[in-house]
């Protein structure tokens, strides 16, 4: 899902289930070679996790007030409280590892 400035409270920090937040831009080429990965992933973590995705072109607050300083980077929310940070590509098998992590 897309998340606005306005929604990120409601989809991400009250989440009931963890969320996976993907900041990025639609210029950026790392960003658009994770999402694929997300993609997938996303698929085989339905109903455990969810996913999302902030354009910090159109949410320059929200990036702001995670401290992104570069993309792709994506952040596990979990019961509203943002874990650490991976930053850049990262191959799906890492990034199952930080999932599982998160979720024990």
């Amino acid at each position: 899902m897309e998340i606005e400035g306005a929604n990120f409270v409601k989809d991400v920090l009250r989440a009931e289930v963890p969320v996976l937040v993907d900041f990025w831009a639609p210029w950026c080429g790392p960003c658009r070679m994770v999402a694929p990965v997300v993609e997938e992933l996303a698929e085989e973590y339905e109903g455990r996790v969810s996913f999302a995705k902030v354009n910090v072109d159109e949410n320059p607050k929200i990036a702001s007030q995670y401290g992104i300083m570069s993309i792709p980077t994506l952040i596990l929310f979990k019961d509203g409280q943002p874990g650490s940070n991976i930053v850049g590509f990262r191959p799906k098998d890492e990034l199952k590892k930080s999932l599982d992590a998160a979720l024990d």
